[in-house]
């Protein structure tokens, strides 16, 4: 382990990023959800993307900071990762009174071949610096089909400098379109029946959602190689564009790597301390792509020049 990973291992690393949820209990009972997946992300500068191959360059920026650090990086091939193409829509009120109080709404499509493959997908997601208040609240949607909740330790850069790690903590649920909103989608009051979470705003019984941005986002997405930590913690990194689908328009980029665990404990301190030394030192090889005080969903929400008062 090089001096840098040694010196980032520190007994409180694990509380600073995957902090302990106090107990707590929803209202029919069940225990406050945990987390169990801590992403770290890179906003990145989108001129730097236009075409696969460039996609695919930026492992080469991967390549000195994982051997700084101590992490294993194996590059993958066109062949073995094929690239992925995703419809991506945010929907909110006019006011974006989701987003001003940490709730996002999208629908998500995959793509393959040119044709949409599966059935539509809708995540509901808040998204806070607080960890415990994510935790609280009860994602689960009341809607006749399955469902899956994801609870996400997000790690991004500082807002005003490189070098550093600032947290957000994403409570999700996820569904297929077809298990709710069968009818009148786009009627707030509807939506607040299938996802009763966002009982806890307050809309008005004509209130209706709206495409954010009047734009319908194209992410193209690509793994770009297997990055392993040691202690059996490995994940897969890829790089995404987002684009305008109606003129290809550049949006933003992102680099991004997510760890899984079932239990906090199978992510050791060790292999914690390497990923988070990597994501450091990567922050400074890749300076010239990175796009700072940024998210993904942010710059959608800023398409016409009216920022919200985001929680990111």
């Amino acid at each position: 382990m090089s001096q840098k990973t040694k010196e980032a291992a520190h007994p409180s690393m694990r509380a600073r990023h995957l902090p302990t949820i106090k107990p707590g209990k929803y209202a029919d009972g069940m225990p406050y959800d945990e987390i169990r997946y801590l992403e770290c992300k890179l906003i990145l500068k989108p001129n730097h993307f236009n075409s696969r191959q460039s996609l695919f360059d930026f492992a080469k920026v991967l390549r000195r900071p994982a051997r700084e650090t101590g992490v294993r990086f194996e590059p993958v091939s066109w062949q073995e990762r094929p690239l992925a193409i995703r419809e991506v829509l945010f929907v909110d009120t006019h006011d974006f009174r989701l987003y001003n109080n940490a709730f996002i709404l999208r629908r998500r499509i995959p793509y393959q071949d040119g044709f949409p493959i599966g059935l539509p997908e809708i995540v509901c997601k808040y998204r806070h610096p607080d960890p415990q208040k994510a935790a609280e609240l009860d994602m689960r949607p009341h809607i006749p089909g399955d469902y899956r909740i994801k609870f996400k330790a997000e790690a991004l850069p500082l807002k005003d400098g490189l070098g550093g790690m600032r947290m957000l903590y994403s409570h999700n649920v996820e569904f297929h379109l077809n298990a709710a909103l069968a009818v009148d989608r786009m009627s707030m009051e509807r939506i607040c029946e299938a996802l009763p979470v966002l009982h806890s705003l307050t809309f008005d019984h004509a209130d209706r959602a709206e495409l954010v941005g009047g734009t319908i986002v194209e992410e193209v997405l690509q793994d770009i190689g297997e990055l392993d930590f040691g202690n059996r913690v490995s994940a897969m990194a890829n790089v995404a564009l987002w684009r305008n689908r109606g003129d290809h328009a550049p949006l933003i980029g992102e680099f991004a790597f997510q760890l899984k665990f079932r239990r906090r404990e199978d992510l050791t301190d060790e292999a914690l301390a390497r990923a988070e030394a990597f994501f450091l030192a990567l922050q400074n090889e890749a300076r010239d792509w990175i796009q700072l005080g940024a998210t993904k969903t942010g710059v959608v929400y800023r398409l016409k020049g009216n920022p919200p008062n985001a929680h990111e």
